[in-house]
């Protein structure tokens, strides 16, 4: 069974604002080249292609995220980011805002943190859109887990 990231405004406003930010950086420097002197098209097309390439990351990274149940793990997927998380190491779910601090792969505020045994940084916080299904078929798979309120 697979689940899509919720999205909610503050996270689409984010991202807007990056990719306003990367524009400004990589776009206006290309216009001010083209309008008031003679342009090298050559850094001109560099920094269109560094722009696409940039947005375009962002982009996958942000709004390509899935959780997937497998058999044996959990699979969580972000753009190029994944990390499988097998069912018998979690140790607890709990909900959380804190979406700012550690391995994140989510897309609204509205947040869940899986910690497990063999995480780097100890847990990875998700969003899944339906939630409370998620967590029923969380159960299912690993009836072991300490879910927190």
């Amino acid at each position: 069974m697979t689940f899509r990231s919720k999205r909610d405004r503050t996270f689409i406003g984010f991202i807007s604002v990056a990719i306003i930010i990367i524009a400004l950086a990589t776009l206006l420097p290309a216009m001010f080249e083209i309008f008031t002197q003679v342009p090298d098209m050559t850094a001109v097309w560099i920094t269109i292609v560094l722009f696409l390439l940039c947005t375009g990351f962002i982009g996958w990274i942000s709004f390509d995220i899935e959780y997937t149940f497998k058999d044996d793990y959990l699979f969580v997927r972000g753009g190029p980011f994944r990390s499988k998380i097998p069912y018998e190491d979690i140790t607890k779910v709990k909900p959380t805002s804190n979406i700012l601090a550690g391995y994140r792969i989510l897309s609204s505020k509205d947040a869940l943190e899986i910690h497990y045994k063999k995480a780097l940084t100890g847990s990875v916080i998700i969003s899944p859109e339906r939630q409370e299904v998620f967590l029923q078929v969380l159960v299912e798979k690993a009836p072991h887990i300490h879910l927190m309120k």
